[in-house]
C-alpha cells in the first residue's frame, strides 16, 4: 500500500527507479505467502504506468522463474501470455526458464512448440533450452523428434554443440540403436563438432551390447587413433564381446592395445576373458606373455589363479 501511495495512486506520484520494482518484486516472489501480492503488484504497476519494455521484459522474467521455481507452470504460462499481450518481446531467459519448466513437467512437445517459436522470432539460441528439450525428449523414447530438433537446429543456423550430440547419442545408445547413434556422430563431423571420449564411449558400448564387435572395435580404433584414450572400460565392453563370439585373437590384441597404452586391463576384464581366452590353446601363450608385460595387482592376480 505504501508503495501504491508512493509511486502509483498517490496525488503526486514519485518517479519509479527500475531497481526498486525488481528488488520488491523480488523479495516479495522468494516467499509463497506473498507470491500473490508479487503478481498484483506487477499488474498494478504495469496497467498504471507507462513502464520501458525491459523494465517490463525483467519484472515479468522475474515472476516467471519464481513461479517456475514453485511448481507454477499455469502463472508461468500466464505470464508469458500477457508480456506477449503488452507488445513486449520475450528474451531467450524466458524462453528457457518455460522449457525446463515445461520438461520437468512431462510436456516435451510444448516446449519443443515454444524452440521453435524461438527460432522464428529471430531470438539467439539459448544452448541450455535445446540441452534441456533434447534431454527430456530421449527420456521419453522420442528418438526421432530430437533428431528433428537437431537437424533442425542446423537448417536454422544454429550450431548444436558436442552436449546437444552427445545427448542424443547416448539417448539413442540407451534405446538399442546405437547404428542411428553411429549416423549422428558421422553428422556432427560433417558440421565439425568433433566426437569426444564419451561420443565414442556411448557407441562403442552400445554397439557391443547390441552385437555389433566389429563395428565397434572400428570406432574404438578410430578413437585411438585420433589421440583420444578411452576409459578402460571402453576396452572392456569390446574384449568380452570379442570373448563371447570367439574372436580370441582379437580379444588379444585388444588387450595388448591397452598395455601399449600404458592401461593395464582392469582385474574384471581379466576375470570375464581369461577363461574363455585360455580354452583356445592356441592362444594361452599369448596371454601369458601379456600377463608378464603387464603392471599392478590385476596381472599378478589373475595370472596366480591361472596358473
Amino acid at each position: 500500500s505504501t508503495f501504491n501511495t508512493l509511486f502509483v495512486a498517490g496525488p503526486s506520484p514519485l518517479s519509479l527507479h527500475p531497481q526498486l520494482l525488481l528488488r520488491l518484486l523480488s523479495a516479495l516472489s522468494s516467499t509463497a505467502a506473498y507470491f500473490p501480492s508479487a503478481l498484483h503488484l506487477l499488474r498494478l504497476v504495469s496497467s498504471r504506468l507507462p513502464l520501458p519494455a525491459p523494465l517490463v521484459l525483467a519484472s515479468h522474467n522475474l515472476l516467471i522463474e519464481a513461479a517456475a521455481r514453485s511448481g507454477h507452470l499455469a502463472v508461468s504460462l500466464s505470464l508469458f501470455h500477457r508480456l506477449r499481450s503488452l507488445h513486449v518481446s520475450p528474451d531467450a531467459h524466458t524462453y528457457r526458464m518455460l522449457t525446463q519448466s515445461l520438461c520437468r513437467r512431462g510436456q516435451v512437445r510444448t516446449a519443443t512448440t515454444l524452440l521453435d517459436e524461438m527460432l522464428h522470432r529471430g531470438i539467439p539460441a539459448d544452448p541450455l533450452a535445446y540441452t534441456t528439450v533434447l534431454n527430456a525428449l530421449c527420456r521419453k523414447k522420442q528418438l526421432r523428434e530430437a533428431y528433428r530438433l537437431l537437424c533442425l537446429m542446423r537448417g536454422r543456423g544454429v550450431s548444436p554443440d558436442i552436449v546437444h550430440y552427445n545427448t542424443v547419442i547416448v539417448g539413442m545408445c540407451r534405446e538399442g540403436r546405437p547404428l542411428d547413434a553411429c549416423k549422428v556422430i558421422g553428422d556432427m563431423t560433417d558440421s565439425g563438432c568433433i566426437p569426444n571420449a564419451a561420443s565414442y564411449a556411448a557407441v562403442v558400448n552400445g554397439l557391443c551390447v547390441s552385437g555389433l564387435f566389429a563395428k565397434a572395435e572400428t570406432y574404438l580404433e578410430d578413437m585411438v587413433g585420433k589421440g583420444i584414450v578411452p576409459h578402460f572400460s571402453v576396452f572392456h565392453s569390446v574384449i568380452k564381446g570379442c570373448c563371447t563370439v570367439g574372436k580370441v585373437e582379437e580379444a588379444a590384441r585388444m588387450m595388448s592395445r591397452m598395455l601399449d597404452l600404458g592401461m593395464p586391463p582392469h582385474v574384471e576384464t581379466w576375470s570375464s576373458v581369461i577363461s574363455s581366452i585360455c580354452n583356445d590353446e592356441d592362444y594361452v601363450e599369448v596371454i601369458l606373455l601379456q600377463m608378464l608385460k603387464g603392471r599392478g595387482r590385476c596381472s599378478k592376480t589373475i595370472s596366480r589363479s591361472t596358473l
